[in-house]
């Protein structure tokens, strides 16, 4: 048996989305760009998709952009602000995902902003009070680029705080939503963010179509160029069936919303439970028992010649977690999130995140391989 704990890095795709994706995969293959009968319908199916998207996040259907993911979005998000907004100023963090921390350093080498990273507390949260800091310390117009949940350790900011700050100090504010659009409730007409990020393939949707959602409030330049598909503001033959996916997926997850993050929060209390239970020194990483994902659990392992090796290990028994962002193969590449938050080289921290395919009884499974393997 197959134990797939590493739900953050990607989830299995709902038989209902796929149904829906077949027929674009098969019978209804015309271009979309294309004015005959073909390519009518399957324009009507992207925008159909658009509006049934817009209306669970309850934004306008002409703010909402599909993109290949939720790296592509961020990039394009990050550099327009700095190309078209005129920001020079980034205020990130040093834990948010390597699409935003990449993208904001290459940025700062290229002298065409400068970053600052905001102070984190104990538990892994942003410090408000620094970020407030930062943007009063400045008198060039600034971006910030906080993640909504991080994908390692749970944490879960205040997306309204944060946002009402920006407002207050005129900056940009854009989110790296992967890991809860599909996951929470949206309400972007009644909150103060600039860009958001999607990804299907987070809440069981396919894998390379994503999501951009840009105020209406916000101008910026196309920022793929060849052709006029997405409102003439992404060129290229537009990913017909991921976006019809991308927007059933999201229509199931939100109608199944309350019942699967109950589920599941209760899989990842169960799991923490029996850690503690079972593994001595055991501890975990970020804010657990507040505000965190109920997708995510990190915890650490104290090191030892055998823990050493316990990704690998597991991933020989057929146990996926990881140590980092996603599947390292059984290789512990390290982690920049917990690096920065808890840099004890004497344990061996590990992801473990749930979807509503998983069970007890294969959280009891990997507690006693956990044992065995300590």
């Amino acid at each position: 048996m197959r134990i797939y704990l590493d739900n953050a890095a990607t989830t299995q795709l709902n038989k209902e989305v796929l149904d829906a994706m077949l027929p674009f995969l098969t019978e209804k293959f015309g271009n979309p760009s294309s004015i005959y009968s073909y390519g009518r319908e399957t324009r009507m199916a992207i925008e159909q998709s658009r509006k049934s998207v817009a209306k669970i996040l309850n934004a306008h259907p002409a703010e909402i952009f599909f993109t290949s993911g939720g790296t592509e979005s961020s990039n394009t998000a990050i550099m327009a602000a700095v190309h078209d907004l005129g920001c020079e100023h980034i205020i990130t963090s040093a834990i948010e995902h390597h699409a935003t921390l990449h993208t904001v350093q290459y940025l700062d080498k290229l002298d065409l902003a400068k970053v600052s990273y905001v102070k984190l507390l104990p538990n892994g949260h942003v410090d408000l009070d620094d970020l407030e800091k930062l943007l009063a310390g400045t008198d060039k117009k600034s971006l910030v680029t906080l993640m909504h949940a991080n994908n390692e350790i749970g944490n879960i900011l205040d997306i309204h705080a944060v946002g009402e700050l920006c407002k207050l100090y005129n900056a940009i504010f854009h989110s790296d939503t992967v890991q809860t659009v599909g996951h929470y409730p949206f309400d972007l007409r009644n909150t103060p963010v600039h860009f958001i990020t999607g990804a299907a393939h987070k809440f069981h949707g396919p894998k390379g179509v994503g999501l951009l959602y840009i105020n209406e409030n916000v101008r910026i330049t196309k920022f793929i160029h060849g052709g006029s598909q997405e409102r003439d503001m992404r060129a290229g033959t537009e990913n017909l069936y991921g976006i019809v996916g991308f927007a059933k997926a999201l229509e199931l997850a939100t109608a199944s919303y309350q019942k699967d993050a109950a589920y599941i929060r209760t899989l990842k209390y169960y799991l923490m439970d029996e850690l503690k239970k079972h593994i001595p020194g055991v501890s975990f990483n970020g804010d657990v028992y507040g505000q965190s994902l109920y997708t995510v659990l990190n915890a650490s392992f104290p090191k030892s010649e055998k823990s050493e090796m316990l990704l690998f290990n597991l991933d020989i028994h057929n146990v996926c977690v990881s140590g980092g962002s996603a599947c390292t193969s059984g290789a512990d590449a390290g982690s920049h999130v917990i690096r920065a938050i808890n840099n004890n080289p004497n344990q061996i921290p590990v992801r473990f995140s749930f979807s509503k395919h998983n069970t007890k009884l294969e959280i009891d499974t990997a507690v006693k391989l956990l044992k065995e393997l300590m």
